[in-house]
Order: structure tokens, then C-alpha cells, then sequence
């Protein structure tokens, strides 16, 4: 195959025909955005200007919206216009900077869920100090490390692909990915795979390790404790572990979507596979902790003007 110096955009192959329903899909896929935006935009908004929530755990909170904000931002629109056109293209310059913010979303949201582990950890093995231990300052240092380290980590991996001469422009997903790149990469790409490697192995790795060592020391203490604290690492834990859980699961289809041939499984399914970490976790993790937190809930009454949750009737003054 003839090398391409010049590739000015890529096909994503793995569209399917759906003729008339185009507007359908297009609306339902509009409206999903749409609430992504409003439930995290009010949550951030709410967090922000109640003082009384200007605390670390809802620190992190705050930052794992902002990330959900930035991962839609970089499928959503795209992906709208693909659902109105016939022609699945997408520019090279606009493919790579998808790349680059679809991944550094990933890193973030794993990273941002270890720290929040950690602070959970906190809460609850060490109630008494916890105030000393996790400070507002503290707690925005860990923010800060967590988008530093996820964005430098990535950098290196996507300054590799840019730089590869391609021999093809096809992308058998719906948006790009840096597998895919450099799958069609003409020159030697070990270098591009020996890094993926050892990235991925931090990816996962790094934000693991936090978060096992957290969940054990918390279920050491719940089952050497007493009913209270166990109903007290129930509460607080339940959101952020059904988060995880569902972060992991996504992103993992993700990957198997990607690195192995699923040619038996329907179109369709692969399509939802393939997109469910960027679909549900923005809409999960607000309407959850929105759901579960007191405050959140409270705040919401007095700040926004409205019931948000309608089994709470009665109007909840907040300090």
C-alpha cells in the first residue's frame, strides 16, 4: 500500500444504515446530551456557591463533573453530526485531538475515583482527624496532580501517533482511537506499542493500587466495628463503588470493542458496547450523587428553587 505523507482525514467504518430513523436517534442522542450538560453544569454550579459544601469530598465531586463535562464535549457534537451524515468522515486534525481528550477523560475519571477512595478511606478509619488529614488545600493539591499526571502521561503516547506516517485512513469505530491510528501506521510502531503497554499498565496500576489498599482498610474497619459504622461506610461508599464499578465495566468494553475481533457479535451491540463508559457515566455519577447526598439534596432545594428529589417535600434550610 502506497505510504500517505499528507492524510487530511479519516473514514469511521463502523456506522450502521438507519435510513429514516436518522432524526430519531439524532433527537434521543441530542436530549442526552442536553441532560448530561444540565446535571452536571447544576451540580458544579451548586457545589461552587453553597460554602457549606466547600469541603473534599465535594471538591472531588466537583472535579469528576468538570471531567464529565470535557469527555461528552469530545463525542457528543461529533457525534451528532455523524448521525445526520452519509459520509462518516472526520478531519485528521479533529480525530487527533478527540484522541487526546477521550483518553486524558479516561485517565482522569480513574484517577479522580483512586483519590476519592482515599478520602473515603479517611472518613471513615480516621473520623477524628479526618479534618486534619484531608484539608480543602490538600484536597485541591490531589485535583490538581490527578489532571497534571493524566495529561502528561498521555502526552508522550500521543505525540508517538501523530508523528507516524500512515498508510490508510480507515477507523473501524465510531470515534477515534489511538489503537486504531497506529494500527495503520506504515513505519515500526514498537516503540508506539512497548509505551501503550507500559501506559496502560500505569493507567490502571496507579489508580488501582489506592483504591484496593482504601477498600480493604474500610472493610477491616466495618467488620471490626460497630452497626453504625457499618451503615455509615455503606452510605458513603455505595456511590462512589457503583461508580467504579461501571467506569471499569465501560471501559472495558471499550478495549475488547477495539483489541479483538467481534465480528459475531450484531452491530448494534458493539456500537453500545463501544460507547457505554461515554454515555452512562456522565448521566450516572450526577443523577447518583445528586441522589444520595444530603447536601447535595438540601442545597438544591434552597439554591435552585425546586424539589429535585420528589420524595423530599419539606423545604430543608441550609447554613
Amino acid at each position: 500500500m502506497q505510504l500517505n505523507s499528507t492524510l487530511y482525514y479519516f473514514i469511521l467504518n463502523t456506522y450502521i444504515y438507519v435510513g429514516g430513523l436518522r432524526y430519531l436517534y439524532f433527537t434521543l442522542t441530542a436530549l442526552l446530551y442536553f441532560v448530561i450538560i444540565v446535571v452536571n453544569l447544576s451540580l458544579i454550579f451548586v457545589i461552587c456557591m453553597n460554602r457549606s459544601l466547600h469541603e473534599p469530598m465535594y471538591i472531588f465531586l466537583c472535579s469528576l463533573f468538570v471531567n464529565e463535562l470535557y469527555g461528552s464535549m469530545a463525542l457528543f457534537p461529533h457525534l451528532l453530526v455523524q448521525l445526520l451524515s452519509n459520509i462518516h468522515i472526520i478531519s485528521a486534525p479533529s480525530c487527533y485531538l478527540q484522541i487526546f481528550c477521550l483518553y486524558t477523560y479516561a485517565n482522569v475519571e480513574f484517577c479522580n475515583l483512586a483519590v476519592m477512595s482515599y478520602d473515603r478511606y479517611l472518613a471513615i478509619c480516621f473520623p477524628l482527624q479526618y479534618n486534619t488529614l484531608m484539608t480543602f488545600n490538600r484536597a485541591v493539591i490531589f485535583i490538581a496532580v490527578v489532571w497534571i499526571y493524566s495529561f502528561a502521561k498521555f502526552m508522550i503516547s500521543f505525540l508517538l501517533s501523530i508523528t507516524l506516517p500512515l498508510c490508510g485512513n480507515v477507523i473501524n469505530s465510531l470515534y477515534c482511537q489511538n489503537y486504531l491510528v497506529v494500527k495503520l501506521a506504515c513505519s515500526d510502531t514498537q516503540v508506539n506499542n512497548i509505551y501503550g503497554v507500559f501506559g496502560s499498565v500505569l493507567s490502571i496500576l496507579v489508580p488501582l493500587l489506592p483504591i484496593l489498599f482504601s477498600y480493604i482498610k474500610i472493610l477491616k474497619v466495618c467488620f471490626s466495628g460497630s452497626k453504625q459504622t457499618r451503615q455509615k461506610a455503606v452510605n458513603t461508599c455505595t456511590p462512589h463503588l457503583t461508580s467504579l464499578l461501571n467506569f471499569s465495566f465501560g471501559c472495558m468494553f471499550g478495549i475488547l470493542q477495539s483489541r479483538f475481533n467481534m465480528a459475531g457479535v450484531p452491530s448494534t451491540v458493539r456500537i453500545i458496547l463501544s460507547l457505554y463508559f461515554l454515555l452512562i457515566q456522565p448521566l450516572l455519577n450526577p443523577l447518583m450523587y445528586g441522589l444520595q447526598l444530603t447536601k447535595i439534596k438540601d442545597t438544591y432545594k434552597q439554591v435552585l428553587g425546586y424539589i429535585f428529589i420528589p420524595n423530599c417535600r419539606e423545604t430543608v434550610k441550609v447554613s
